[in-house]
């Protein structure tokens, strides 16, 4: 039975507050935020002058006003860390913990706020290794909280904006700062301290974070996933010098390395006796993958002189490509848990 209040029943009060107020306000759309540390959670120690962990993702998010304006802010306290310290040993915890986030429905796609010095690493172990067709979107700062112009407010608010853009999750995971969108696979730091330190090289930036809309321009068309490994192997890095003797690449062979990247010369070339170590190591089934030092460009099998790309590919060697010697070093990480085949290898640097 309806109960009655004066001339109206309760229905008819009910019906009039609902006219009265008009449609109902739509939801705000939710965005993750995952904070693991870097310059951008950083401010000077007073007793020191230096830039030290200080500010929590909470603390990064207020600083942020108009975040509230287009977005509920979920944030997740990963870590609070410079990106120096994060490795393998944090990688798989990290791409689980964004899976798990991303699996709830109303996250539209998710921020990682992380160091500028590893950040294009742990944005191609994410690309290499999440499920979810999400966007995500790591940023970090060239200049820490304490600083006038500090870079990351800015970072952060167009971060949450290219997720909430048209298309943002068909462009896999990427690295969003001044503006620019770089893919996880292609980008690496250019510099020590400029603001625009982030650069794709020969294959270009994907889009733009403009001040009235998002523009994507290109999609990166080399992606894959890989399935995350139980565990991490061990996959050394070592660099070709000038008079590299192969030592260190025999220490890698011998001390327990599953693997060997060699940050080789131009095409991928490397001296007589760097040669001779590289042989050694792949004979004794540790496969050795070459990439070059080279900004632009691949690493190829092309020259014949002892410790030429030939050369290094008829001992066995697998050749990166395009991939830095860290990125190749991510995709060998991955990788070699499920394979120690040069050929298979050889065509997941080649996809």
């Amino acid at each position: 039975m309806t109960k009655t209040i004066g001339n109206l029943t309760a229905f008819g009060l009910m019906a009039a507050a609902t006219l009265g107020a008009g449609p109902a306000a739509a939801e705000p759309p939710k965005i993750a935020v995952v904070a693991t540390g870097g310059t951008i959670a950083m401010k000077l120690d007073p007793q020191t002058h230096a830039p030290v962990p200080a500010l929590s993702g909470e603390d990064l998010v207020s600083a942020v006003p108009k975040l509230k304006d287009i977005a509920t802010i979920q944030v997740t306290e990963f870590s609070n860390v410079p990106s120096d310290y994060m490795g393998p040993d944090r990688w798989p915890a990290l791409a689980r913990r964004i899976d798990a986030i991303l699996a709830d429905p109303e996250i539209r796609g998710a921020i990682v706020l992380h160091g500028t010095d590893t950040l294009d690493q742990t944005a191609y172990f994410l690309d290499l290794t999440l499920t979810s067709p999400k966007p995500v979107v790591l940023v970090g700062a060239q200049r820490n909280a304490s600083d006038p112009d500090a870079d990351g407010p800015r970072n952060l608010l167009n971060a949450a904006r290219q997720i909430l853009a048209e298309g943002a999750a068909e462009m896999g995971v990427t690295v969003t700062l001044n503006h620019r969108i770089n893919a996880a696979r292609e980008v690496r730091k250019t510099h020590t301290s400029n603001v625009e330190t982030f650069d794709s090289g020969d294959a270009g930036i994907l889009g733009y974070v403009d001040e009235d809309r998002v523009v994507f321009s290109r999609k990166s068309l080399r992606r894959q996933t890989l399935p995350l490994p139980e565990r991490m192997p061990r996959v050394d890095l070592v660099s070709m010098y000038a008079g590299a003797d192969g030592s260190q690449v025999r220490h890698a062979a011998q001390s327990g390395a599953e693997a060997i990247v060699v940050e080789a010369y131009g095409w991928g070339n490397v001296n007589a006796e760097m040669h001779d170590a590289i042989s050694e190591a792949i004979a004794k089934g540790v496969p050795v993958i070459v990439a070059t030092k080279v900004y632009d460009g691949r690493a190829l099998p092309v020259y014949g002189f002892k410790g030429g790309g030939s050369t290094l590919r008829k001992a066995g060697a697998v050749f990166a490509g395009d991939l830095t010697p860290d990125k190749a070093r991510i995709l060998t990480l991955i990788a070699l848990p499920t394979t120690k085949d040069r050929a298979a290898l050889q065509a997941l640097f080649d996809r």
